[in-house]
């Protein structure tokens, strides 16, 4: 993998990540722009502990441009957008109207392909590993730097989601806190090494491929299953079969079958309810914050979609949004079975 470096015109930085090493991307960014706004702050909850970001700047940010102004695609001769060259693979750049910048964290955006009416499910394995190899710099990049707690990779797809630009590309936080999830979780993980000594994440997983009516695809090296109390009408939670603390820390092995996998996964997402349109989800890595226990913590990713049936959404309503108290449409075992009837012939 070739990685590189640059500054866009209000001096954000740009990565360029490809598989030919012969590439050229060392194109100026000809924009007249000014400093990119930023005026996040973190405010703690009193009485739930959680930190909450007021982010009020983002109120102006881009919202469903037309396809011909897109900023995610390649800058024409005519049109210059936020990525300079005329051609790509995998782009990452800072946020232009990031949530979290400078002492609150970082914001960026990584872009899958240059092809605009495409998506991920339709990359081939050899682009998904190249996405995967830029996760994986992202966050030991991010983690190393003074000040950030946790590194957050994640994809927002479709419209019903709330993405405003339709470009296929993800997102790359870097939090200046341990998110709340990830805080209930690891408490959840220390309580029951300490009461049994061993790591609930490896006895979820072995519980989860011994019992078998939830796991949606098994490889060598990872297992793709429904959770036993799942929140959302579809979701999957996609692990390595060796508990590992982050991506960084991912084996060859492992990183080699994930394309296959994770392809697979998305593909039967959309094959879900025979609409012609794509199945909007949220893809989402959890991965351990830096600093000390880590060991503990399980690598993986978690996807789902707000889709409950062909024509119904699930909303979040009064006790999901207001008590934290999900309801689930969908029996997780139901789910699962349908996910392994639309699996690819």
């Amino acid at each position: 993998m070739k990685r590189t470096s640059a500054r866009l015109a209000d001096g954000r930085e740009i990565l360029y990540y490809d598989t030919d090493e012969g590439a050229a991307r060392a194109f100026p960014d000809t924009r007249p722009l000014g400093a990119p706004a930023s005026a996040s702050e973190v405010r703690r909850d009193p009485l739930l502990g959680d930190e909450v970001v007021i982010a009020s700047h983002r109120q102006g940010r881009t919202y469903h441009p037309p396809a011909d102004e897109c900023p995610l695609c390649p800058s024409t001769g005519g049109r210059a957008s936020e990525i300079p060259a005329p051609d790509y693979e995998v782009a990452v750049f800072e946020n232009r109207f990031p949530s979290l910048a400078g002492d609150t964290g970082r914001c960026e955006v990584i872009c899958f392909t240059p092809e605009h009416l495409t998506s991920f499910a339709e990359l081939d394995e050899r682009r998904a590993a190249l996405v995967l190899a830029a996760w994986t710099d992202r966050t030991a990049e991010l983690s190393a730097r003074e000040g950030v707690r946790q590194v957050y990779c994640f994809e927002n797809r479709g419209a019903e989601i709330g993405v405003t630009l339709a470009h296929p590309h993800g997102q790359i936080y870097a939090f200046p806190f341990v998110t709340p999830r990830t805080t209930r979780m690891r408490a959840t993980v220390e309580e029951h090494r300490s009461r049994t000594g061993g790591n609930l994440f490896d006895e979820v997983l072995a519980g989860e491929r011994a019992d078998g009516s939830r796991i949606v695809l098994a490889g060598e090296h990872w297992t793709a299953f429904v959770p036993y109390a799942a929140r959302w009408p579809y979701e999957v939670h996609l692990y390595p079969n060796r508990r590992v603390p982050d991506l960084p820390a991912l084996g060859d092995e492992a990183r080699a079958e994930f394309p296959r996998v994770y392809l697979e996964l998305l593909r039967r997402f959309d094959r879900l309810f025979d609409r012609p349109e794509p199945t909007p989800y949220i893809s989402a890595w959890h991965q351990a914050p830096t600093g000390g226990g880590r060991a503990d913590f399980a690598l993986h990713l978690e996807l789902f979609t707000v889709r409950r049936t062909a024509d119904k959404l699930k909303y979040l309503a009064g006790t999901e949004s207001g008590m934290e108290a999900y309801m689930n449409d969908v029996r997780p075992e139901d789910a699962a079975a349908r996910l392994r009837e639309v699996a690819s012939r």
